[in-house]
């Protein structure tokens, strides 16, 4: 497994990471045990969650039941801000909503620390200062040990970094954000602004739920236990004309060299620059295993070129 810095940090990472949102939710407490180890058996260094996933905390308190004495050993990253109650109590990134939230993530994690802590959506409610004054505490006092966002505008990115630097606190290391061959959209300015700030950039989504695995055929009806089965909203919004088309040309691209579409999803994004870890869930050890073998396909820079035609908008 190829280790890497996350942006300009001395945090390394496993250069395929494990998503943990499936866990308590589309698996159980022990079939996510099996992924779990697997992952960690194949090199997989970090893992990421979020308090919202799972029904409010259910993925932190899986894990928070199977790392054990492996805790040591990975980088654990999750999130705040989203929702974590109906009556908007419980979400956002002021001072007294953080302080509350790491307290309850570390209590389901099992851990006194967090090694990458991240915030998974900007709270136009709170001043960007009084969020870093209140990050900068958390990584004084120990409970955290880097910090992160998720679903910034590359502006907002580029105003906390900003402000960080005239404030004197930390700043974040990494941007987790949507990108795959089908969702190239943050290429634009969220990809640059990261560049600019050397934040490792952390791809989720990067197989488009399951598109580009190859495994769905358009028209036809799709399996009971797949993504797209159970949340159709995602169906919705990867599996239209314009997406199949383009899998349809990376299928022809990936068959004439020997290779599957997982091995080019994966590969692709692993071999940009500004990626530190790509972002996979996984709900069986197989999967997780084909997930972290995906990624070891090095791109000839002529291929680079050719994906990009069909790819990106003419």
């Amino acid at each position: 497994m190829d280790i890497r810095n996350l942006g300009s940090s001395g945090l390394r990472v496993s250069a395929v990471g494990l998503g943990c949102n499936n866990f308590g939710v589309r698996i159980d407490l022990e079939a996510s045990r099996k992924v779990i180890h697997k992952a960690l058996d194949l090199g997989v260094t970090l893992l990421d969650t979020a308090d919202i996933y799972a029904g409010r905390g259910g993925s932190e308190k899986v894990l928070g039941e199977v790392l054990g004495a492996k805790r040591k050993d990975i980088v654990l990253a999750t999130k705040y801000a989203k929702p974590m109650s109906d009556d908007g109590a419980k979400q956002g990134a002021s001072r007294r909503y953080i302080m509350r939230a790491v307290e309850d993530s570390l209590t389901r994690l099992k851990t006194d620390y967090i090694d990458l802590y991240q915030q998974h959506d900007y709270d136009d409610l709170t001043p960007i200062d009084e969020t870093l004054r209140a990050l900068e505490d958390l990584i004084r006092h120990g409970k955290v040990r880097y910090i992160g966002c998720s679903n910034f505008p590359a502006w907002r990115i580029a105003q906390a970094q900003e402000v960080a630097k005239a404030i004197g606190t930390h700043s974040f290391v990494s941007c987790q954000d949507e990108w795959s061959l089908v969702y190239r959209h943050n290429e634009k300015d969220l990809l640059p602004c990261a560049r600019a700030y050397n934040l490792g950039y952390l791809p989720f989504f990067p197989l488009a739920s399951g598109l580009l695995t190859g495994k769905y055929k358009p028209g036809a009806d799709v399996d009971a236990n797949t993504r797209f089965a159970k949340m159709p909203a995602m169906k919705n919004r990867y599996a239209t004309p314009k997406n199949e088309a383009i899998v349809a040309k990376l299928q022809d691209f990936t068959k004439a060299r020997g290779k599957t579409m997982l091995e080019l999803a994966m590969s692709w994004l692993a071999c940009q620059p500004q990626v530190s870890s790509v972002i996979a869930g996984a709900t069986s050890e197989d999967q997780i295993t084909q997930n972290v073998s995906a990624a070891s396909w090095e791109l000839t820079p002529d291929e680079l070129k050719e994906i990009d035609t069909i790819t990106l908008p003419a």
